[in-house]
């Protein structure tokens, strides 16, 4: 109830900061030397939803503020908008796909701020993208505000192995530094969709791609420490909603090609991953005495898209509530700027983050046996797709 009620009254934590700091605040007092780090952020936004404020938005916002008094994470991907009754979340293996899900929208997000954000306090950042006329929009907006930003966009489908395999080549043919990878894209699949490997779409983007991605580069950020002797940083976006995931519904096979599928089911297993993966390549970080650190974090339930569809005192009044409820896009990448930044994360690693402070993951996150049989199978897997010699795999 304590946690609840610091959320809401965005009550600072141990270091000063709340579930209302934004990014901007979060950075302003850093001192890491910024204008000779270079990072790589992947995806212009998180996932956003466009509620219309209807009953279907009572049943929403009702869901919430029984999360919040029961203390149970609540994540908007759980809710079914079609419908106001309100569900205990709970995952078991034969769990049925849900059809009436919100539509997903992507629009210029977490990934995008967080951009901003380290451009204007002099990091050089590579936007690792999908749609590059998006990315170049964001870019041209990103220079209007700070004329002096450095900003690479690199096409990325992280849906696709190869497709992260050129993105990686492509990257250590520039010959750049890298210090920071900030692992933020990441999709929502109401329905069964494979990727281009044949892999579940949800699984292959928010964690394989991810996964690739950062173990093609891992070498390249710990000789960039070891030269500059600035602590590298990887940084994986994850959520709260990775604590709804029970132990027998995590079998690596199922998680690539489920028998029975449920969107939320999926989005939390992925989010699950991304924490195995850091407690994993965490451990493998310190057994080399490599100056990188990776750490999770979760944004926060952030409002974007929000329409009123009804007039009335009824739908105003949640729009008012759900307003204040939810964070802005700003609050949203607070952590990952924090996290990034921050000479207090210096030497911390394989840790969780919620608003700006580390906090507890849950006990499947912080399976040490289940995160290296992860990472294992996860080799495997790229191996036998690709082909690919990862030198650096050989920290497992």
């Amino acid at each position: 109830m304590k946690g609840t009620l610091r959320y809401l009254a965005g009550i600072a934590g141990p270091n000063g900061f709340g579930s209302r700091s934004t990014a901007e605040q979060v950075t302003q007092h850093c001192f890491l030397p910024y204008s000779h780090l270079t990072a790589i952020i992947t995806g212009l936004s998180s996932l956003h939803f466009k509620w219309m404020i209807s009953f279907e938005m009572l049943g929403i916002f009702k869901q919430f503020l029984w999360s919040r008094i029961s203390c149970v994470p609540f994540d908007e991907r759980q809710v079914s908008i079609s419908s106001t009754k309100i569900k205990e979340p709970k995952f078991c293996c034969n769990t049925e796909a849900h059809h009436s899900s919100p539509r997903i929208r992507g629009t210029s997000g977490i990934g995008a701020e967080t951009t901003r954000v380290l451009a204007k306090r002099g990091v050089r950042v590579v936007m690792a993208v999908r749609d590059m006329k998006k990315a170049e929009i964001v870019k041209e907006r990103i220079v209007r505000e700070s004329p002096e930003a450095d900003i690479v966009l690199l096409e990325i489908d992280l849906s696709s192995l190869s497709s992260v395999a050129r993105f990686c080549s492509q990257f250590l043919s520039q010959d750049l530094p890298l210090n920071i990878i900030i692992n933020n894209a990441g999709i929502f699949s109401p329905n069964l969709e494979f990727s281009e490997e044949k892999i579940e779409l949800t699984f292959a983007t928010n964690f394989l791609g991810h996964y690739l991605l950062t173990e093609m580069l891992i070498e390249k950020m710990i000789d960039t420490a070891k030269k500059s002797g600035i602590e590298g940083r990887v940084i994986n976006l994850t959520s709260v909603i990775h604590s709804w995931v029970k132990p027998d519904c995590f079998s690596f096979p199922e998680l690539l090609h489920p028998t029975k599928y449920n969107g939320t089911k999926a989005y939390a297993q992925s989010k699950l991953a991304t924490i195995l993966h850091a407690k994993a390549l965490s451990r493998r970080l310190k057994d080399r005495n490599a100056n990188v650190t990776i750490n999770a974090v979760h944004p926060g339930i952030v409002k974007t898209g929000i329409i009123r569809a009804h007039k009335g005192l009824l739908t105003d009044s949640l729009f008012l509530i759900a307003s204040k409820l939810l964070k802005s896009v700003s609050q949203g990448a607070a952590t990952t700027c924090y996290v990034a930044l921050s000479n207090e994360t210096k030497r911390i690693s394989g840790k969780y983050f919620a608003d700006s402070n580390e906090t507890n993951c849950s006990d499947l996150a912080n399976d040490v046996s289940l995160a290296l049989k992860l990472c294992t199978n996860s080799h495997t897997l790229i191996h036998d797709y690709l082909h690919l010699s990862l030198p650096n795999l050989s920290l497992l």
